[in-house]
């Protein structure tokens, strides 16, 4: 059974960083995709950044090139994403979720390419 855990969320003030945590297990396939999603108040659920398994190809929202980074710990099965300069609009539940791999070098942030899903954790950027 897949697993997914969340943790890391926090309040701090804009400009400052956070580093959120995605623990998974339970996934038999060697291959497969892991994304974080934002879901800002009163808005949709919209991916920010993937990565995959097979070669960690990273993929990033527009909003958050250049300030977040999604990174790997193969041996400990975590995936985390670094986040820096915050900004007010970066608030909201954020999620972390996997799903199949298909192939590198595409952009993977559709809900619908995500099968398990984390409980969310919080994150409040204000001053």
């Amino acid at each position: 059974q897949v697993r997914v855990v969340e943790s890391g969320g926090a309040y701090v003030q804009p400009g400052r960083s956070l580093r959120l945590s995605c623990a998974v297990s339970g996934v038999s396939e060697p291959y497969y995709l892991i994304a974080w999603f934002q879901e800002a108040p009163g808005k949709e659920r919209e991916g920010v950044a993937c990565i995959n398994t097979k070669d960690d190809d990273p993929c990033y929202a527009d909003s958050v090139k250049g300030r977040f980074t999604i990174s790997r710990d193969s041996a400990k099965s975590m995936v985390y994403l670094q986040m820096d300069a915050l900004k007010p609009e970066d608030t909201g539940v954020y999620w972390c979720a996997v799903g199949p791999y298909y192939r590198s070098g595409v952009i993977n942030l559709g809900e619908h390419e995500y099968d398990y899903w984390g409980q969310g954790t919080q994150v409040t950027v204000s001053p």
